[in-house]
């Protein structure tokens, strides 16, 4: 072979060699790109979740609030019923001590 053919094919050889490194070159970028493109998905997807979750949250909690709200202002009215029915009961016998008191102090 001569001189000018080894040196041809050197040279066909590096643009060969290049041409493989500007392509691996294009194939790492292409796939860093799509990894940021798909990290960037997740996390709006986690962002997403994130903010249905709260909500969910929230609204579970509220719910219990209105639950608790509802048994606490029920125990409050059969109290206050259980209340004014003894209430009534004592006006029932202060009226008997007033007149007893009352029949006992016009007879002495």
């Amino acid at each position: 072979m001569a001189k000018n053919e080894i040196l041809s094919e050197i040279k066909k050889a590096e643009e060969n060699a290049k041409k493989m490194i500007d392509e691996a070159i294009e194939i790492k970028n292409k796939r860093i790109s799509d990894a940021r493109a798909e990290a960037r998905e997740i996390l709006k997807q986690g962002e997403i979740d994130s903010h249905k979750a709260s909500q969910d949250s929230f609204k579970s909690g509220e719910e219990k609030i209105l639950v608790e709200k509802d048994r606490v202002l029920k125990d409050g009215e059969q109290d206050a019923l259980a209340m004014a029915q003894k209430a009534q009961a004592n006006v029932d016998k202060a009226v008997d001590y007033l007149l007893i008191e009352f029949e006992r102090a016009v007879h002495e």
